[in-house]
């Protein structure tokens, strides 16, 4: 009673202290408000979506909850980052929502957001960007080809197919030249590797490659398309989701000299991610981009043959796409395991530098996008410029040139026996004079650039006799009218490994050829767009591949691990 008096006197004689009490009051019923609130809220939950891969026009169906019964203004769905506006939406229930995917659509992931919050994402990507098998339809025409045009060429021409029944667009369509190739495996450990090459594949042809611009012109009776590296003269077909085309001859002379792709070994190659020490304390998710080995002339096959857990692509721009959502996740360690079957072959050149001429088709894609600076690639530096100028002087020859930066490098570079720090910036050779096989090829490759030398750093695995790998990088630069040359600058100068076949002569053997024993996980530079907006992205530098962004995981209390490990083989053939 007392207490109550007293509450009761302060009331009556301050006006401050009534005035306070209700402040207080409201507060407190306010707080309790928003608690009640929040716990009631309903979070929009993504079960699907479908397509996971698709075009602009295609109907999208995101299967879920918590949707609420009717879109409202401040409803939305986001697809790689764009708002759907109002006109895309079909319909829009507690369970399910359908929306026309626009013209602009690009890929990433898909969210809905309401009143309530956002949900946690899924993924799309765009079907332009991604090769897929299409069954044949036996009701629709066989592609024909009527004529090609000139009948004589080299290698990085410009020839003019004229045909029917290629299709409007190209899509998964390719182009196929006879290959420079002697077929024959260069390993005794089994007779006959033939098992491990999938029917489609024949490695006795070569497809335009379409990370060169090989495919220039495409339509239903008309197809330009360049001369790939590693053609030679024989027989070229088309082949589209309707089938193979008949066959043409076209005489391929390279006069700046020859090239010839033998010994090929067949690789069996694991590539393992572990996530370990999951603590994720709110609704997140984590996107893995694990690299996987691209298709060139000296590297044709690289297949794919297990993936656990199923990943949401198989091949989106030389990734295997995994999305882990961590309140799924049921458990602290999670692992990805790739295996991949892959083909190489031991590359030799024989050049005539004097038959070698100044890249002349400077407009060309191939061209500039080998020769501009980029995020890895500095050749803007003014020091660069000022020191690949002192290198090759007068000399206008691009072969010549290349060899002169060769040569330098190994003459006034150190290598280390370890691999430097990932912060380490390579252009630091041209003061300390020094540097790792990584620092050699990027400083390699940038020099030139720098030059005007079409070039591309590539990365990968090295594997020595005892099938023991090793990260590893090297460079190719492109000689008009006969293709890419490679060159591993790091060897030159004195990198152990195990070699399959004894070399005489490390320096000069490694301008211009390659053993099988390099498997490339990357060529250049894979600037790779993040997802989420406010998303948290890691990047794995001075590793096997070369690309922005490995894992993205997406805003929140999230804490994990990850150990990429350096892909291993477990059989050769």
């Amino acid at each position: 009673m007392k207490t109550k008096n007293a509450i009761s006197i302060l009331f009556r004689k301050y006006p401050a202290f009534r005035v306070g009490s209700v402040l207080i009051a409201v507060a407190v019923v306010l707080c309790i408000i928003s608690i009640i609130t929040h716990q009631t809220r309903r979070i929009p939950v993504i079960q699907s979506v479908t397509p996971p891969v698709g075009s602009a026009g295609d109907i999208m169906i995101i299967d879920g909850s918590n949707f609420g019964q009717l879109r409202n203004s401040s409803d939305y769905v986001e697809v790689g980052g764009s708002r759907i506006t109002a006109s895309g939406y079909l319909s829009w229930t507690e369970t399910q929502i359908k929306i026309i995917l626009p013209s602009n659509v690009q890929d990433g992931l898909v969210t809905v957001v309401t009143d309530s919050g956002k949900s946690k994402p899924g993924f799309f990507a765009n079907k332009a960007g991604i090769p897929v098998e299409v069954p044949p339809d036996t009701k629709t025409s066989l592609p024909v080809i009527t004529s090609v045009s000139p009948a004589s060429v080299s290698t990085g021409s410009l020839i003019t197919i004229s045909g029917t029944n290629f299709g409007t667009v190209r899509n998964s369509a390719s182009v196929f030249f006879t290959a420079e190739r002697d077929d024959a495996s260069s390993s005794s450990l089994v007779t006959n590797t033939q098992q491990l090459i999938p029917e489609n594949i024949d490695l006795s042809f070569i497809p335009a490659n379409a990370d060169n611009f090989d495919y220039e012109y495409w339509s239903d009776t008309e197809l330009r398309i360049r001369i790939p590296d590693g053609a030679k003269t024989g027989r070229l077909y088309v082949r589209t989701e309707k089938g193979d085309s008949n066959s043409f001859n076209l005489d391929i002379k390279n006069r700046a000299g020859t090239k010839e792709y033998s010994a090929r070994r067949t690789y069996l190659i694991e590539l393992t991610v572990d996530i370990d020490n999951i603590n994720s304390k709110s609704d997140t998710s984590l996107t893995l981009r694990v690299p996987r080995p691209p298709v060139t002339a000296s590297q044709p096959m690289a297949e794919l043959t297990e993936c656990s857990p199923s990943p949401v692509l198989e091949d989106y721009r030389n990734n295997v796409i995994h999305q882990i959502d961590f309140s799924k996740a049921g458990t602290k360690t999670l692992r990805f395991n790739h295996n991949f079957v892959v083909a190489e072959y031991t590359v030799q050149t024989d050049i005539n530098p004097s038959l070698v001429r100044p890249f002349s088709e400077k407009t060309r894609l191939l061209y500039t996008s080998a020769t501009l600076p980029d995020s890895l690639i500095k050749s803007d530096n003014a020091e660069v410029l000022e020191l690949a100028g002192g290198i090759i002087k007068r000399e206008t020859n691009p072969y010549l040139q290349a060899k002169l930066i060769y040569d330098y490098m190994l003459d006034n570079y150190t290598l280390l026996d370890r691999i430097r720090s990932p912060e380490a910036d390579p252009l630091d050779m041209m003061d300390s004079e020094r540097g790792d096989a990584y620092d050699f090829a990027i400083m390699y490759t940038t020099l030139l650039r720098a030059c005007g030398i079409p070039a591309v750093p590539v990365s990968g695995i090295l594997v020595d006799s005892d099938l023991k790998t090793e990260n590893h990088w090297w460079t190719e630069f492109y000689i008009e009218t006969f293709g890419w040359i490679p060159v591993d600058p790091a060897i030159g100068a004195g990198l152990e490994y195990k070699f399959f076949r004894p070399v005489d002569d490390v320096r000069s053997y490694y301008f211009g050829n390659m053993d099988s024993q390099h498997i490339a996980f990357s060529r250049g530079w894979n600037e790779i767009k993040p997802s989420l907006a406010n998303g948290n992205s890691v990047a794995k530098e001075r590793s096997y591949a070369l690309q922005s962004i490995w894992e993205e995981s997406s805003s929140g209390n999230v804490n994990y691990s990850s150990l990429w490990n350096i892909p291993s083989v477990t059989g050769i053939y």
